[in-house]
Formats: C-alpha cells, structure tokens, sequence
C-alpha cells in the first residue's frame, strides 16, 4: 500500500459532516469502519482522548489509514455502517452471528395462485411473506390456512384456454376436499382470489376479515337449512378463533410494530426482536452479536435494528425500544412505561434472557473454555478487579463456644474446585471465640508459607464474614507487603453483601448472577470443608478423653491403641492378648476390665 499522510493530517481534512470512516492497518487491510455524526470530532477522538479500554488502544495504534464517506444524514450512516460492515468483515467490529437462509412463505404469481414455503426468492412477480426463523412456524401456519381455504397444490399452467379445451382432470386432492377442482372450472378465479385475499390477511396476523367473511357463509348456509355445510363452516371459525386467541398476546390494536431488547455481558449480546400484527406476534428472532471493543447496549442495539429489520425486510413504521436509540428517519420511536405496551417489552427481554441461558448451556458443554473465560471476564467486572480471577481462595472459621477453633482455605481454579489445595488450619495463637483474631492468624499463615515457598499467590481473595473479618485479614496482608496486590472481599451472610477495603457501602450482586454464585459456591464449600474437619476434631477428642478416663492410660497409649485399632469400638470388642501386644499385659487388662 502507498505511503500515506500522517494521521494528524488525515484527520485535520475531514469534513464536519455526518459519515462513515474506515480504519485500514499499515497492510492495507480493513481493521474497523464506524459512523459519526460528525467525521471530524468523531474520528479525532480516537487519538486526542485516553482510550479506557486495551482493545482500543491495541486498534489506535494499529491505524494507519483513514478513508471516510459523506452522506446526507445520520440514518443513512447508520445504513451505509450496517451494509460495510457486513461486507468488508472487519477485526474490529462487531460480529453478527447468523446468516443463515430464512423460509419464506410464496403466493405465486399465477392465474390460480399456489401458497407454498420456500427459501429462494424468485422476482417472477410472486408475492413473498417473511422472512421466518423456523420452518416449524411456517408450517403451522400452512396447515392452518389448509384447514380453512381448500388450495391447489398441483404445479398444472390453469390458463384460461386449457381449462376450457378440457386439458386437466380433477385429482385425488379434489376428492378428498383439499381442493375445489379449478382445473375443471369447477372453481372461479374470483373466489378462488377471495380465499387468497384472506389468506394474505391472516399471513399477516389480521383474522378479522376471515372471520367475518365465515361467519357470513355460515349463517347463509343455515338460513338455506344446508346445515352440514354450516356446521363444517363452524369448524373452521373454531380453529381460526383458537389459533387467534393463541397468537394474540396483547391489544389487537397494537399493529406493525417492530419490538426490540438487548441483554448483554462482557464478551456478547443478545437482541431480541418481535414483530406485532393487530396484537399477535408474527415473528421472533434473537440476534447474537459478538464485541469486539466494549461497544455499549446503545450502540449494539442501534446496529441490531438495522441489520434485523433489512434481513427481515420490516416494513413497521413504529418501534418499541428499553431505552432511546438513534434510528432511520420517518420511524417512530416508543418507549414503553406500562400497560400493553410495557408487557410485550418485558416479553421480549424474557425471550433474549432465554436465548442467552440456553446458549451459555450449549457452549458449557461444547466449548468449556470459551464458557470459563466469559465467566471469568464477567467476575472481573462485577467485581471491579484489576485481572481476571483464575485463580481465588476463600477462609471460614469454625468454632462451638470456643472449642477446637480451626479454619478453612478452598481454593478455586477457573470457577471450579481445585480440592488438593484445601487446606486446614488449626488455630494456635487465639483463646477463646475469637472470629477476627483467627481471621487474621490463618490469613497471615497461608500467604506467608505461599511467600516463603515461592508458590503462585491467587487473584482474589474471598473472606467469609463482614467488614470485622475483612479488617482482621487486611491486617496480615499489611505485615506480608500484600495490600493492594491481591484483591480481597468480604461477604455477609444475611442479605449477600460484598464489602471491598475501606468502602462502606457494600456492593449488592444480582441474585441470579454467575458472579454472586460463585462466591457463595466458595463459601458453602469453606463452612463444609471447615465444619468437616472441625467435626473430626471434636469426635477424635471425645475418643481420646474416653481413653484416657481409664485409670493408668495416658495420652501416648491411647494414641497407640488408636493407631493399632482405628476405633474405640475395636478397641472395646478386642482380646486382652491382642491389646496385650501392642500396650503391654498390665495397660492391657485395664482397659479389658474398663469395657467388660
């Protein structure tokens, strides 16, 4: 690629116009193309501001060319931005997954026209309906059509000329009712265009005309006493009264709008889109979108309308929308606040929290890796650490009044349980029940040993208790020289506050976040791990205090006999011979005497 002018030099040409601009890379290759408002400001901002986030800056420094289009308006930005995007694939842009082919519903341009599915659009002057996210959906609504307007299916030329001359014979379709025979001129074009106008009414989410029209037949019919015809008439409005009232969702008043909602977490977004038509939804469809530079729900959101509604050509002139977002002009923008209005906005963020769960289920099990770092980048920003926490160890105290105090670690790796590195902590230099001061012992015990033996130290550190315990295990990171080099937090057990050094104001996590269950994952398993060996403790207490209540038994023999039997209960049902052997004839009639 030429040299190019430098870039304060490209920049200070551009015009102050709205645009889109294109960042190319020293090779020559397509690195991002954004839209502006105004190029100047926009593009300028990329070198005069401090970018906050590293992807950022890792693009800033790779440009090397700027290349930029004027044109008349911010919407056609947003067009032109969607459109080069999808065609120049860049690094750095968001990446729209899904481009699959959608099917469509035909209604062919022909004297008697066929309605059929299809994923090709042909321009021979057929009318196409869609494009839909699933077949199923499709054909749902093709066997309900069927059910009511008998069509032809045959691929036959019904001119005029033919039909007369007598060409074509009724089929089996005929016979069975699926068909009204206009291949004999058994049917006129006229009724048979009546049933299409229906049909594309019904497509379109609007029953009214259908049933009117039904209702009419059916009472004209009953009124000639032709009440078998009547009565099948009433079943077909049954089943287009039922389909209605399933679709229907809100105010069948609510017509040709588009309804859009974004969830999103550190790595993807998810766009959820229903269309509306006289209350019913016609189609639904969720968007995932990559990020590539910490783009904001604005503008992810901004981006996923356009390219949604030109993949499904919408037609709608009003949308619906969680916050305000810049779109095309002449488009009528409502955020809802309440009523019907507000249900189908929350419907809609339903639908995208769904998706997002049912896709964090798929990549857990096909992709585990890509599932751990998207758990650890989303523990990094709840938490506002400073890297991710792969590695995280979590302390509990144990104690009942004051006996056998003792602690434990747990350690994490990847949001999982690494169980080798439990570790217990028998607590040596605090008397009595003293929560802090054991906090601050087992704290300063584990990282100094981790210290002196050069083994890697975690990136978080989770304290089971409020800001008294937090305070107590910040005391030994001051004497290790840790402060500020591993984080550390605190959670309460009552309401699951997070408490950070020297905030007040504890944080409160979402109850449904992976964040919030991983922290109490590691602190359930800390109080299992802690009151387990606290148990153990206590019991192997009570079974040497039995021991050595027996008169001449010590501490040493009834370690020994412990070692040698493994339970008292051995010990009890043993032979003086047998005990005799390890702890001598005289300790060994004792202890025979003591249980018999």
């Amino acid at each position: 690629m030429p040299s190019a002018p430098s870039i304060s030099v490209q920049i200070s040409v551009l015009p102050d116009n709205p645009g889109v601009y294109q960042f190319y890379d020293a090779d020559g290759k397509i690195l991002y193309v954004g839209k502006a408002k105004n190029l100047k400001k926009r593009v300028s901002s990329y070198f005069t501001k401090k970018q906050e986030y590293g992807k950022t800056r890792v693009l800033v420094k790779k440009i090397h060319t700027v290349k930029h289009i004027v044109v008349p308006t911010e919407s056609d930005a947003l067009l032109l931005e969607n459109n080069l995007i999808k065609k120049l694939l860049p690094r750095y842009n968001v990446l729209l997954k899904d481009d699959k082919s959608y099917p469509w519903i035909c209604v062919k341009n022909e004297r008697f026209p066929r309605v059929f599915p299809t994923r090709k659009l042909i321009k021979d002057g057929s009318e196409y309906y869609g494009p839909y996210t699933s077949m199923k959906t499709v054909r749902t609504l093709l066997d309900l059509i069927k059910s009511i307007y008998p069509l032809r299916t045959c691929n036959y030329d019904l001119s005029e000329e033919k039909i007369v001359a007598g060409k074509y014979k009724v089929c089996l379709e005929y016979h069975l009712g699926n068909c009204l025979g206009p291949c004999e001129g058994l049917q006129s074009e006229k009724e048979y265009h009546g049933q299409i106008e229906n049909i594309r009414e019904i497509i379109k989410g609007n029953f009214k005309g259908s049933l009117m029209s039904l209702r009419s037949q059916m009472k004209a019919l009953a009124g000639n006493m032709e009440f078998e015809k009547a009565h099948r008439i009433k079943e077909k409005v049954e089943i287009l009264e039922n389909y209605q009232a399933k679709s229907t969702v809100v105010n069948p008043k609510i017509n040709n709008v588009d309804v859009f909602t974004i969830i999103s977490d550190e790595t993807h977004a998810y766009v959820n889109f229903l269309q509306l038509s006289h209350g019913s939804i016609v189609r639904s469809h969720t968007l995932e979108m990559k990020k590539k530079l910490e783009e904001t729900d604005e503008e992810l959101l901004q981006l996923a309308i356009i390219e949604i509604r030109q993949r499904f050509n919408s037609q709608s002139k009003e949308i619906y929308l969680p916050f305000p977002v810049a779109v095309e002009e002449n488009l009528k923008v409502t955020l809802p606040k309440l009523g019907d209005k507000k249900r189908i906005l929350e419907l809609s963020e339903r639908n995208a929290r769904f998706y997002r769960q049912d896709r964090f289920k798929q990549i857990k099990i096909t992709d585990p890796d890509r599932h751990t770092k998207r758990i650890m980048a989303q523990m990094k920003a709840d938490l506002r650490l400073s890297e991710e926490p792969t590695h995280i160890e979590c302390f509990d105290n144990s104690n009942i009044q004051g006996s056998n105090p003792v602690a434990a670690c747990v350690v994490f790796k990847n949001g999982k349980p690494s169980k080798k590195e439990y570790r217990h902590f028998n607590i040596k230099t605090v008397e009595g029940p003293d929560d802090f001061a054991s906090m601050e012992e087992v704290v300063f015990r584990r990282y100094k040993r981790l210290l002196n033996e050069a083994e890697p130290l975690p990136q978080l550190i989770v304290i089971d208790g409020g800001k008294g315990q937090l305070s107590s295990a910040l005391k030994s990171l001051d004497i290790l020289g840790l402060r500020g080099k591993i984080a550390i937090i605190g959670i309460a057990k009552r309401l699951e506050e997070i408490y950070f050094p020297e905030d007040p104001i504890p944080l409160y996590l979402d109850k449904k976040s992976e964040t919030l269950k991983i922290i109490q994952q590691l602190r359930n398993e800390a109080h299992r791990f802690g009151i387990t060996h606290h148990r153990n403790k206590r019991s192997k207490g009570a079974i040497d205090s039995e021991l050595e209540s027996i008169e001449g038994i010590g501490k040493k023999t009834a370690e020994q006999l412990l070692k040698n039997f493994k339970s008292v209960k051995r010990i009890r049902e043993a032979t003086i011979e047998s005990l005799a052997e390890t702890i001598g004839m005289a300790k060994a009639k004792k202890i025979y005497k003591s249980f018999h």
